[in-house]
């Protein structure tokens, strides 16, 4: 049969990533309470097309992916990548799993336990012109949390406003760094945490805690960076603050970057 992506291009213009995008698989993930956690992803995978290449063999990806099926990890993500260079007869490979993660919760009084979602992703990519370090992984976790304007509390006499907000890693690490230990690092730096099952005593106190604690978005990453840099495993992070505000028409944003901007 004709192979109409096997013809050649005379435009002579390159293609930085081509592949395939949005397929739902199922992957397992390292879970530090149960080991393991099966969950569903969103997975894109792209390969660097020369120039004189008309398109890449969209078949082959999913062909790569369904070999590791079951065994889809941060630790054999470079196998996947490997393959996918081998196979293409390519330079790069760039390989994104966005996944959601689940975390079981206790409310913070009556102890009442439900499970809280995060969005995660593993974004990987291997370069074979680079002979140290071809491989880069990249674990990206969003974790949402509430902030109190402390600007709204100094000028109000009786509360202030607050908004669910969403705090944002990505980081480089030299060893293993739990997803819940990320997720700890960013909870810890909002005004309040948030949990999917709350009684009146919880609601009670989260809303006190809040209050007893106005953040800026600014606040927040400067204070997740710190703990980010005083942590040896991690060799490069990214942090993001985003407060959907209850009373203005637009997002509060910061971001802090270690060094090297790469995103």
């Amino acid at each position: 049969m004709k192979d109409v992506q096997n013809q050649p291009d005379r435009r002579r213009i390159p293609i930085w990533k081509a592949g395939i995008k949005n397929l739902q698989y199922p992957v397992a993930v390292m879970d530090r309470e149960n080991k393991v956690q099966h969950t569903v992803a969103t997975v894109n995978l792209y390969v660097d097309l020369p120039h004189n290449f008309k398109g890449t063999h969209m078949s082959r990806f999913v062909e790569i992916l369904n070999r590791h099926r079951g065994r889809i990890s941060l630790r054999n993500l470079k196998h996947i990548l490997r393959a996918m260079v081998a196979r293409f007869e390519s330079t790069m490979a760039h390989l994104e799993v966005y996944f959601p993660y689940f975390i079981e919760k206790a409310a913070p009084v009556s102890g009442a336990k439900s499970l809280m979602n995060y969005q995660c992703a593993f974004l990987a990519s291997f370069d074979r012109n680079k002979r140290k370090r071809p491989i880069d992984l990249i674990v990206r976790v969003s974790v949402p949390v509430t902030t109190l304007c402390p600007c709204s509390k100094a000028i109000s006499e009786g509360g202030a406003h607050n908004q669910r907000s969403w705090i944002t890693l990505h980081v480089r690490t030299h060893t293993l760094v739990w997803i819940e230990e990320l997720i700890e690092m960013a909870e810890a730096e909002a005004s309040a945490g948030l949990y999917s099952l709350l009684k009146r005593e919880d609601e009670k106190s989260v809303t006190e805690q809040a209050f007893n604690r106005p953040l800026f978005a600014e606040d927040v990453v400067r204070a997740v960076a710190l703990r980010l840099k005083k942590d040896r495993r991690i060799g490069w992070y990214q942090v993001e603050s985003e407060n959907l505000e209850s009373i203005h028409n637009h997002n509060a944003y910061a971001m802090v970057v270690s060094h090297e901007r790469r995103l």
